[in-house]
């Protein structure tokens, strides 16, 4: 017997272990399989989710600083936005810029404000710095803005300092052309351009822009480039003012 458990006895120990973990798994549909499993890789998963919410952690810390950061210049925008109404002769709205067309960037805006803020047809829309453009159709919560740096605009202006009149024209860009009803020389880098009295679609006053730097010419010239003094670019916010056109 001896002889026969040296032989065969480990084998016969393997088999019976086996059998047993065989019989454990069939009663236990291999819970016994899962259990060992999961004290096997707890230590793994533990360090796994703790760097998952550590990553978790940090990102919701950047994520409330860059909503701090947007919320502060938003109330800065605002406030400059305000200081600039304050300003104005006229009773105004501010309204946000809610929808921007990629294609038509420098042709118009869309402001989350309607006829039931009382905008209409025809009011005037500046930002801070300056004329922005002025509003086309309106339903009851928004408001269609042709801008001036649109190619098909046309803003009676004239140079503040020289008095020489002309019209601006936009140029799709952050800056337009103003043309004059006759050749001038009188105009210098910085000279300040606003809306004319002649103007029947704006009020006169309005700054528009100022004539940019360029080579000096001795001969009259008709035309100047205008660098605009509103950031038609990134508005985010533009006040609507009540004004009547005089053509329909």
């Amino acid at each position: 017997m001896d002889r026969w458990w040296d032989k065969f006895g480990f084998r016969t120990t393997i088999v019976i272990v086996a059998l047993i973990i065989a019989l454990l798994i069939r009663q236990t549909q291999a819970a016994i399989v899962s259990e060992i499993y999961y004290f096997m890789v707890s230590p793994f998963q533990s360090q796994k989710q703790l760097t998952l919410e550590d990553r978790l952690t940090n990102a919701r810390i950047l994520e409330l600083e860059q909503r701090e950061t947007e919320l502060e210049q938003q109330n800065k925008q605002l406030k400059q936005l305000l200081n600039y109404s304050s300003t104005q002769t006229t009773k105004t709205i501010s309204a946000p810029v809610i929808s921007r067309s990629r294609d038509r960037w420098w042709e118009q805006v869309t402001l989350g404000k309607g006829s039931q803020d009382n905008i209409k047809p025809g009011f005037v829309v500046s930002g801070i710095g300056g004329l922005v453009g002025r509003v086309t159709s309106v339903t009851p919560h928004t408001s269609k803005v042709l801008l001036i740096s649109d190619d098909t605009s046309r803003v009676g202006a004239v140079i503040s300092r020289s008095r020489q009149l002309g019209y601006v024209q936009g140029e799709k860009a952050s800056s337009v052309v103003m043309h004059f009803f006759e050749e001038v020389i009188d105009i210098k880098p910085g000279d300040q351009i606003v809306t004319s009295n002649l103007s029947k679609l704006y009020p006169p006053g309005l700054p528009i822009g100022k004539v940019k730097p360029q080579k000096q010419k001795e001969d009259a010239v008709s035309e100047i480039e205008i660098e605009l003094t509103a950031p038609i670019d990134v508005l985010e916010w533009v006040i609507v003012q009540p004004f009547e056109p005089k053509i329909k």
